[in-house]
């Protein structure tokens, strides 16, 4: 290559925006189980509870549900969290038939 051309790739190098490489570091990650969720929020962050309901009685007039967890978070990554979430869901339903929900 010449000189020119040497320079015109380094500069679309530089213009191009380097990939930024994700590690994700699971040392202190915790797990848990839950069967029910609910969603709060406001204007400044989204809340996401997560529990369980441990009632085996469906006479009961009243359920208790256990919160496990709690996560807050902005509503620009609650938007993002919900568009990976629809993915997640779409793979599933094509691989395993659709969720009915009631």
């Amino acid at each position: 290559m010449d000189q020119k051309a040497d320079d015109k790739k380094a500069k679309e190098q530089q213009a191009q925006p380097q990939q930024l490489k994700v590690k994700w570091d699971n040392s202190a990650m915790h797990s848990a189980y839950a069967n029910v969720a609910n969603v709060s929020g406001t204007r400044e962050e989204i809340i996401l509870f997560f529990g369980m309901n441990q009632a085996f009685n469906a006479e009961e007039n009243e359920m208790t549900i256990q919160i496990s967890n709690r996560v807050v978070m902005s509503p620009y990554v609650a938007k993002r969290l919900a568009g990976l979430l629809e993915n997640v869901i779409k793979d599933y339903e094509t691989k395993y038939g659709a969720l009915d929900i009631k």
